[in-house]
């Protein structure tokens, strides 16, 4: 690339506009380039042919993806548009960081490690394929604007129970089996499964009720 910085300014009026803007594009397409290297891409790792017999079925299959990459997909939107004119049914799944931080109180700060949230791009489509059941799953963006974490251990969502941990969860405390015994079953019930000690503690204390009631 040339060095300006020896030319004059009324030199530099000199140069044709097409040599400048070409110097100007090559200089846009060098950092774009570098900006989308420090992404992190995983395209491949959700562009499939595989044909899904359900909504869930589909979910279930990009969630036990992400889960090995370690990040988790939520659900933005979606819509169940059956025999109505205008619209269609889909759903549409993104990284758990997409989106910005809103405020739902004036006085209300972030907090002092900061928001997940970071507006990344990373989103899939899930839609039926036409005249069947089946459903197919499209890439829209492959790419995140930040790291993935080496481990879901510990984070908020993807350490949720499921309804059937939740249950399992009330029936253990109601027979006074430890939390330490009760982790332990759910792990060896699901080898993804990620949730710490802690979450069982604060488990336990949501289903108090259900847990006194015998």
């Amino acid at each position: 690339m040339l060095d300006y910085r020896w030319l004059k300014l009324s030199k530099m009026d000199d140069l044709p506009l097409t040599f400048m803007d070409s110097q100007v594009n090559s200089s846009f397409i060098s950092d774009f380039s570098s900006f989308i290297n420090e992404m992190s891409d995983d395209t491949n790792n959700f562009t499939t042919d595989q044909i899904f017999s359900t909504r869930d079925e589909l979910i279930q299959w990009v969630r036990g993806i992400t889960f090995h990459l370690g990040f988790v997909i939520v659900t933005i939107r979606s819509d169940k548009a059956i025999g109505q004119p205008g619209r269609k049914t889909y759903v549409l799944l993104g990284c758990e960081r997409g989106g910005k931080y809103r405020k739902y109180k004036s006085d209300v700060q972030p907090s002092v490690s900061g928001t997940r949230k970071c507006d990344c791009p990373f989103k899939l489509k899930g839609k039926p394929i036409s005249n069947g059941d089946d459903w197919m799953l499209k890439v829209m963006c492959g790419y995140h604007n930040h790291d993935v974490s080496h481990t879901l251990v510990g984070h908020p969502f993807a350490g949720r129970l499921k309804s059937s941990e939740q249950s399992l969860l009330v029936d253990m405390s109601k027979s006074q089996v430890k939390p330490a015994n009760i982790l332990l079953t759910l792990k060896e019930n699901s080898e993804c499964n990620v949730t710490t000690i802690k979450q069982i503690y604060n488990a336990r204390y949501t289903y108090k009720p259900l847990i006194n009631d015998r």
